[in-house]
């Protein structure tokens, strides 16, 4: 799993107007190429009517799968621009369709990939980028004694805790970053001199800042 990685909160779309022309971005975050497909056929069933659903998606820890299509348009001129944003601005699991309802002016060959390129960056926008960072369940179990100290080292060091539990003993949910499980575990073995049973669970994701 990749320690962190940028992809977009939730799906979304925005329409911009280039010359008369209707560009609508939809974007939505998938995990595999068969949500990235039923996302797509979602749109052109919505936009039956439009003249165009160009759409671009990218998936994999290694961006294994890399799809486009023009839709009609000339050759290059809308799935590679839209598949273009989506590697430039480092974005993983995400499918784009740019929707076109044509105005009645010919924009070019240079115009459309503007276009469907700014179609793009406008799906992104409503879509809203984030990054995700692993983190790896660490459940500490400590007598009583010692929940007043670690939970106030724990908030000096701003490690994400999750919800803790009262038997017994006390078992808090902490949530280092996975890179930093190992130092973490050591460090509460320090701090509880020996005296707490660290147990590690999933790694999970969540989002950086929040």
């Amino acid at each position: 799993m990749l320690e962190r990685y940028r992809t977009v909160r939730e799906s979304g779309s925005k329409e911009i107007v280039i010359k008369k022309s209707r560009f609508i971005g939809h974007i939505m975050p998938v995990a595999s190429e068969s949500e990235a497909i039923a996302f797509i056929e979602q749109v052109k069933k919505e936009h039956w009517n439009a003249t165009h659903n160009c759409s671009a998606y990218m998936i994999g820890e290694r961006d294994e799968i890399q799809k486009q299509s023009d839709d009609g348009e000339p050759s290059g001129t809308a799935g590679k621009p839209i598949l273009e944003v989506i590697r430039n601005q480092g974005l993983k699991n995400v499918a784009i369709v740019v929707t076109r309802y044509f105005g009645g002016i010919m924009l070019g060959a240079g115009g459309l990939i503007r276009a469907y390129t700014d179609g793009a960056v406008a799906a992104i926008e409503a879509g809203g980028a984030i990054t995700l960072v692993l983190h790896r369940q660490v459940y500490v179990e400590v007598e009583y004694t010692w929940l007043g100290k670690i939970e106030n080292e724990l908030r000096t060091r701003g490690v994400r805790t999750g919800q803790s539990s009262f038997a017994d003993k006390v078992t808090l949910l902490c949530l280092p970053e996975d890179q930093d499980a190992e130092d973490f575990t050591a460090w509460m073995i320090d701090l509880t001199q020996g005296q707490s049973v660290i147990t590690e669970g999933e790694r999970i994701y969540f989002i950086e800042g929040e």
